[in-house]
């Protein structure tokens, strides 16, 4: 369950704020006038965020058993 808070009361320790989500992984909900306006939840990777730069990147892949030379990978150049 989410912790609600005022922007009033967020301002001044956003960063105790900020800790606290890192270290417990709970949201944390900024109210204004006691309305829900912002939600602050933790960043958790995407697996597939890694492989998105890499795709359609092979062009070639003609002895997938063979050992890849530094010649060949343009990653490095």
């Amino acid at each position: 369950m989410p912790q609600f808070v005022s922007k009033s009361q967020f301002k001044p320790h956003s960063l105790e704020y900020f800790r606290k989500i890192e270290q417990t992984g709970e949201e944390l909900v900024i109210t204004d006038h006691g309305r829900p306006v912002l939600k602050v939840v933790p960043y958790v990777a995407d697996p597939e965020e890694y492989f998105r730069g890499l795709r359609n990147t092979v062009l070639q892949y003609n002895a997938p058993l063979e050992p890849v030379g530094a010649d060949d990978w343009e990653a490095l150049k």
